[in-house]
């Protein structure tokens, strides 16, 4: 029996060249290069396929259990990777493992308007109902043209005019222009849903202030905001513990890496400070070292009341305020944050906190050791998973941490693909300017040999 014929892909050519010969050509080289390509497919499925062009990587600790896993991405990964986070690449064991990215965001994204009915006056006091946005709610905002008064609030709730109220509490406004200490017209609640809210507003004037009587005309409307339970939750991006005078101002400086957002800007006041205060803020913003017109700013208010005045205890303190400022530019942005003083002494300001929202990275976790997050590609475009697209928040999410940033040891550049002018466009023009010198020059000379 004729032994199996084996291949040597190692042997001398004129044996190949036989063996070749004798297994009928052209299948026979067929048959090394199928066995070569199997070889070499084998090798890279057991090889750890890592990626090259990204500049950074960061290790994903994970708990040893398996579901639905959720990093917080900081501050730092924004300005080194590409805009919107589209080259953001999870790999584990070699395999690249799909993800969503999540924003933290108010699951009511607008403020809704609660239409006021049977407005009128009741002896000394204001009555009237709201007709709520058909959602839960936490807050009402009343817009009353006053000033200098206090005014206690008693609310009862029902789903329907027919119906029996239920007391939903009382609750303190106030506006203390007089006094310099802002105003108060929201109603904290708790979550609530009832279609039909019924107000009673007691109102008081400040003692020693001008204010007068509210009429049934001062109540302009009321405004519902999203719920408490809703909101958005924060990462801090930068904080400023130094700050300096400037006249009657207190200001906070930050230099912002590129493509940083910012979203929220929150105060730490002493906790010996006790008293009672309000100062406007204002927030600007603009491309570092460009000029001041080219800033832009927002503007809001921090207080604290803490008082009882005609009976009533004041309880209000809003130490944050949302801005929507272009911060989050492409190249390095200048921030400054200044209190206003006014005549009054500055506040024991600790730290001024430069905040974002939320943003989460999730996939699904089985394994003890977690995967490697790369970024630092700009050519990269996003990514398109199915579990993106379908992805759901789990209710029992396992909590990730991120390791620190290093440079991707793998790391090499891409190749410039552009066209020679747009990769050396001086060089170009260079190579055109001696090519007319060059024709100048023969032109020149011809036409000395023709004079002669």
């Amino acid at each position: 029996m004729e032994p199996a014929t084996h291949f040597d892909l190692h042997q001398a050519p004129t044996s190949s060249h036989r063996l070749l010969r004798r297994r009928g050509g052209r299948h026979a080289w067929a048959a090394v290069f199928a066995a070569v390509l199997q070889m070499a497919m084998l090798a890279g499925a057991g090889a750890q396929q890592v990626p090259v062009h990204e500049r950074f990587q960061r290790d994903v600790h994970t708990q040893a259990a398996d579901g639905q896993t959720c990093v917080v991405l900081d501050a730092q990964i924004f300005p080194n990777a590409a805009p919107s986070l589209k080259d953001l690449r999870l790999v584990q064991d070699g395999r690249e493992v799909p993800y969503a990215v999540t924003l933290s965001a108010s699951e009511q994204t607008e403020t809704a308007p609660a239409r006021v009915e049977n407005l009128r006056r009741s002896g000394h006091d204001l009555v009237f109902d709201l007709v709520m946005p058909p959602r839960p709610y936490t807050d009402v905002v009343l817009d009353l043209a006053a000033h200098d008064f206090v005014a206690t609030a008693v609310v009862t709730g029902r789903e329907a005019a027919s119906q029996a109220a239920t007391y939903l509490g009382t609750f303190n406004v106030f506006d203390l222009t007089a006094q310099r200490l802002g105003r108060a017209t929201t109603l904290h609640l708790p979550e609530f849903s009832f279609a039909r809210l019924h107000l009673v507003l007691s109102v008081s004037p400040v003692p020693g202030a001008p204010g007068g009587e509210l009429l049934p005309q001062m109540l302009l409307g009321a405004t519902v905001p999203p719920s408490r339970d809703a909101q958005a939750l924060y990462t801090n991006v930068a904080t400023a513990a130094a700050l300096v005078q400037r006249g009657k101002a207190t200001v906070a400086s930050f230099v912002l890496p590129p493509r940083v957002p910012v979203e929220r800007v929150s105060f730490d006041l002493d906790s010996r400070f006790t008293q009672n205060f309000s100062r406007g803020v204002t927030v600007t913003a603009r491309p570092q070292d460009a000029p001041v017109s080219a800033s832009e700013s927002a503007t809001g208010t921090i207080q604290r009341v803490r008082l009882t005045l005609a009976g009533r205890e004041l309880r209000q303190q809003q130490l944050s305020l949302p801005v929507a400022i272009g911060s989050n530019l492409q190249g390095p942005a200048q921030l400054e944050v200044t209190i206003n003083n006014g005549d009054q002494a500055p506040l024991p300001i600790t730290a001024v906190r430069l905040e974002m929202r939320q943003r989460r990275l999730c996939f699904d976790s089985g394994l003890a050791d977690g995967p490697t997050l790369f970024y630092g590609d700009p050519a990269l475009a996003a990514p398109v998973y199915d579990y993106a697209r379908m992805f759901a928040s789990a209710t029992a999410t396992h909590t990730a941490w991120l390791g620190p940033q290093v440079s991707n040891a793998s790391f090499r550049p891409r190749q410039d693909t552009r066209p020679l002018m747009e990769r050396h466009p001086h060089a170009v023009w260079f190579g055109l300017l001696a090519f007319v010198l060059l024709l100048a020059l023969v032109s020149l000379r011809s036409s000395r040999r023709l004079s002669v």
